[in-house]
């Protein structure tokens, strides 16, 4: 990384007189892209890294486009000659997705989603005049072979996955049928294709002020295709989870803003049919993509969501009519939400009569050796962490643990830390599960290495909050060689 490092202050001494102070590594998200925030003594910037050179010529392409008709993307300042970096405008950390979270369905969060549907209306029909879709990423229509290719996704990610029967053919011809019925829109503009709450950031204006205002990222994959699809995107990710009557409100609201940007009225009624439908495309390519990163990938974070999708899923098949006859499509839907099926991915949880206590350990083999088990009922995990590249032995982290960030940035993004996490939460998951529906008492995790400050530090840390989220069960982490820590 510190040639990519070493390219980007390249690229920025090109574009800006203004020293750089210090860039930062930001954690990476689900693409393959890497981002670095570069530091000033004014401001900061966000620097983007990616080998796909296509996919960043269309990001460019259409942030030029949205600026130059002052819609809410970032700006960007420059690209390599490579096509491999360019250098945006910095948006911040937080997104709609983290104002939720910290402030739950408030009138506030609300008026968040509102303003972002309103800023979604201006970016899909202002942003449509002129734009050159030949410079997509991949197709230039969201039409008949996207939707199928949505629909395929769902069926081999995740409904093959449940290993059910159902006739192959009958429910590719009503894919088919389904497919025809949903291209045949009414208003085609430019798709942000994934419009969720992860990427809308939200800025205060001014700076700590009460007004506050939403920013898009992410919108490479864009193109040609109908509204309604977006709206559903955002009204019904699975990890908001919003209620229905936001949902309904919502919808309402965005027609009207629609409408506005648009400068007449539309077909309400012909506009919420076609929206169902997208809500269900929208539904089923999410549920593929969870059984693609949690069933195949194995990814066990992936898994938590799928019960939540599912249960969207049951909500609409049992209160929403396509207006079309699909019989086989529709017996695959119920078998989907199925209570067989939603307990099959549901996790157990543990409650305040649980008496599980998960005691996880942080040690050195060379100083700690084994801790030592002062249960009755012995055994218990011990992963040992030295197969993965040892920050210790880099200079600057030297004084740092496992617990300091710098220290957190090198092992989730130049080790093979976070696949060694994933097996490991694959494998405690299951005796925690099971000792949670046995009533049994305690569990003991041991994660080693060498110093017993970065590795077994960060991973029995890691691990710690793995099992408090999913399970809700009560976690002891005791780190053993804290105190011949080098400081």
């Amino acid at each position: 990384m510190q040639t990519v490092k070493e390219e980007i202050e390249k690229l920025f001494n090109q574009f800006s007189k203004e020293a750089i102070t210090a860039i930062d590594k930001l954690p990476q998200s689900g693409s393959e892209r890497h981002y670095f925030r570069i530091h000033t003594a004014n401001k900061t910037y966000i620097a983007t890294h990616g080998t796909n050179i296509k996919e960043n010529e269309t990001f460019v392409y259409f942030s030029n486009h949205f600026v130059a008709k002052n819609l809410p993307v970032p700006e960007v300042f420059c690209l390599n000659t490579e096509k491999t970096i360019y250098i945006q405008e910095d948006l911040g950390d937080v997104s709609l997705l983290n104002k939720l979270e910290e402030s739950g369905f408030s009138e506030e969060v609300y008026g968040l989603y509102k303003q972002s549907l309103a800023a979604l209306a201006s970016l899909q029909i202002r942003g449509h005049d002129g734009l050159d879709y030949d410079q997509c990423l991949t197709n230039t229509v969201f039409g008949k072979q996207a939707i199928m290719a949505d629909l395929l996704y769902f069926k081999y990610y995740f409904l093959d996955a449940l290993r059910k029967p159902y006739n192959k053919q009958k429910l590719i011809d009503d894919f088919d049928a389904l497919s025809n019925y949903l291209s045949h829109t009414e208003y085609t503009y430019f798709m942000f294709r994934d419009f969720q709450s992860r990427n809308i950031m939200v800025s205060s204006v001014p700076s700590g002020g009460a007004v506050r205002c939403v920013h898009f990222i992410d919108y490479q994959g864009g193109m040609q295709g109908a509204p309604q699809y977006d709206v559903a995107s955002l009204l019904w990710q699975a990890k908001a989870n919003l209620p229905d009557d936001w949902k309904n409100r919502l919808l309402e609201d965005y027609m009207d803003s629609f409408e506005n940007v648009l400068g007449q009225a539309i077909d309400k009624e012909s506009f919420r049919s076609q929206y169902s439908g997208y809500v269900l495309i929208r539904l089923l390519q999410v549920l593929g993509a969870y059984g693609f990163r949690g069933l195949f990938e194995r990814k066990a974070h992936f898994l938590t969501s799928i019960p939540l999708a599912l249960q969207n899923l049951k909500w609409f098949v049992q209160n929403q009519n396509l207006g079309i006859a699909l019989p086989e499509f529709k017996k695959v839907l119920e078998l989907c939400i199925s209570d067989e099926v939603i307990r099959e991915f549901t996790t157990i949880k543990a409650n305040a009569q649980t008496p599980l206590l998960v005691k996880i350990n942080s040690f050195s083999y060379i100083k700690n050796g084994y801790p030592k088990d002062e249960t009755k009922n012995g055994g218990g995990y011990v992963f040992d962490c030295r197969g993965i590249l040892n920050p210790g032995r880099v200079e600057e982290h030297k004084t740092r643990s496992g617990q300091d960030k710098p220290v957190k940035d090198y092992l989730e993004q130049q080790t093979r830390m976070p696949d060694f996490l994933n097996n490991v939460y694959n494998i405690v998951d299951i005796s925690v599960e099971d000792y949670i529906k046995r009533g049994f008492e305690s569990l003991m995790i041991n994660f080693g290495c060498t110093g017993g400050q970065h590795r077994s530090v960060y991973a029995a840390d890691a691990v710690a909050r793995h099992l408090k989220n999913k399970f809700g069960v009560n976690v002891e982490v005791n780190h053993m060689n804290k105190e011949n820590w080098v400081t």
